[in-house]
């Protein structure tokens, strides 16, 4: 298939940054590739964690308290600061200070710096330029999606991206929230009977105390890895999304589990067959825009893509490591050399992430990877993004988590097999980004991820410096 002519796509970017991790994306990475012309994307998994303990270090430099000051209902954004911000910072090894863990009905405070975290991420991205903005979210991650997102819409966000699941109801959330309508998310419980209408209900009328104002509706890019999801979608306009990130299991971060029975190779990591494969051809046919993921990071796998009727690339491993990505400089450094002296390995850890879905880690020192780190952590579960929520036998809503304590899991109707190698991503990646949390025994350990071509990228990219810039990687993809 002939490459698309840039006049036919001229509104699209060619390269969308993946919004990658807790924050490892935050406003600053996602400005410095939307000022280059391409799609910067924010992370907007648990931004309202991010943005509590940022305020709870003192808000260095000023930055979230000059975007709250534009959120549009000033007392909403007060309150948030009130709550949370600490002129002078923590001291040190202090502990953060708890956020509540999101629930079907969270309480006020929570949604309310949910909304205003949301909005001040994308504000902040889209200060000093007129490129467009994205922000990314996990379709597990369902508890705060209509209040995060609606958020990012006050703040004129250009895309939504989402991935980690069937994210069918986005379409028309985007299509209501635009217009102020009240809205109920249905979230997934498992035990629940059909007949259930579980749902986290959000209505912006009451954000405002009147009728809510008109927004501009996001394009809707759905992140997918199989053709089937691609169909599913497209069978009802309701459903359809503006595009597609076409995702291969190369990709860092959550990766789509293989069809069918696991089978793992020698290492423990699963294998990835012919069904895996996604039809590229038949997601062209379809006619609506697709950027390709997982192992596109060089001028010839972009051509690649654009030869195979793709729009362009979302790329994701090379800008988390990039200048400014909100990854540890320590783990950065440790990283790239480590890279360069060829001893660095990114394994599909079937097991790690709570949400069930394959985890590429990056064998670190220090870090989560390592068995003795692991063990040495005492099992807790406190910020609870990737909890499963489940029908107690009362018919209310319950939340466990493989990673919490294997006597609470169990006691919740968990089974023990479930909770065997989980690890605690949410402390963890917060941790990968400078706001771990403090125990007893000290911080909590990191864990990064990335993609398989790690040792490639850092090659590509790290020079005599060993470290680059965002403008670098655009650069280096564009074979300016």
């Amino acid at each position: 298939m002939a490459v698309q002519p840039l006049s036919v796509i001229a509104d699209l970017p060619l390269i969308i940054q993946g919004g990658m991790g807790v924050a490892v994306s935050d406003w600053r990475l996602a400005r410095a590739v939307s000022q280059l012309g391409q799609l910067g994307v924010v992370s907007g998994t648990a931004l309202d964690i991010v943005h509590a303990r940022r305020l709870g270090d003192g808000d260095v430099g000023g930055d979230l308290r000059l975007a709250y000051a534009q959120f549009p209902v000033p007392k909403m954004a007060d309150r948030v600061l009130n709550r949370w911000f600490v002129p002078d910072g923590r001291a040190a090894g202090e502990r953060h200070r708890r956020v509540p863990r999101t629930r079907v009905e969270s309480s006020k405070a929570l949604r309310e710096l949910t909304l205003v975290a949301n909005f001040a991420e994308v504000w902040l991205a889209k200060q000093g330029h007129r490129g467009p903005i994205g922000i990314n979210y996990l379709e597990k991650v369902q508890l705060p999606t209509p209040h995060a997102i609606y958020g990012a819409m006050l703040a004129n966000v250009d895309y939504v991206l989402m991935g980690a699941g069937i994210p069918a109801q986005v379409p028309r959330l985007l299509d209501d929230l635009a217009l102020g309508m009240s809205c109920a998310y249905r979230i997934t419980v498992v035990g629940a009977d059909p007949s259930d209408n579980f749902a986290v209900r959000f209505d912006p009328a009451e954000l405002f105390g009147m009728p809510a104002p008109k927004l501009t509706r996001p394009r809707f890019i759905a992140i997918i890895s199989s053709n089937t999801l691609a169909s599913f979608l497209m069978k009802d306009p309701a459903t359809t999304p503006d595009g597609f990130v076409v995702e291969g299991p190369n990709a860092g971060g959550h990766n789509a589990p293989p069809r069918g029975p696991l089978q793992r190779d020698s290492s423990g990591q699963p294998v990835y067959g012919s069904r895996d494969q996604v039809d590229l051809g038949k997601i062209a046919a379809t006619g609506i825009p697709f950027w390709l993921a997982g192992g596109y990071a060089g001028p010839d796998r972009f051509q690649d893509a654009l030869r195979s009727g793709a729009t362009g690339v979302q790329v994701g491993t090379a800008f988390a490591f990039s200048d400014e990505s909100a990854i540890r400089p320590d783990l950065k450094h440790d990283i790239i050399s480590r890279s360069l002296a060829g001893d660095i390995e990114v394994y599909t850890d079937p097991a790690a992430s709570p949400s069930g879905f394959p985890f590429k880690v990056v064998s670190l020192p220090g870090t989560l990877s390592e068995d003795e780190v692991y063990n040495n952590r005492t099992r807790l579960c406190d910020l609870g993004f990737l909890r499963t929520l489940y029908k107690r036998p009362d018919g209310t809503v319950g939340y466990r988590c493989p990673s919490e304590p294997v006597a609470d899991y169990l006691a919740k109707g968990g089974k023990l097999e479930e909770t065997v190698g989980r690890k605690c991503l949410c402390n963890a990646l917060m941790a990968t980004v400078g706001l771990a949390q403090q125990r007893s025994t000290g911080p909590e350990a990191p864990l990064v991820t990335a993609g398989d071509e790690l040792a490639v990228v850092v090659r590509s990219l790290a020079g005599d410096s060993g470290r680059w810039t965002a403008a670098d990687v655009i650069s280096h993809l564009l074979d300016e």
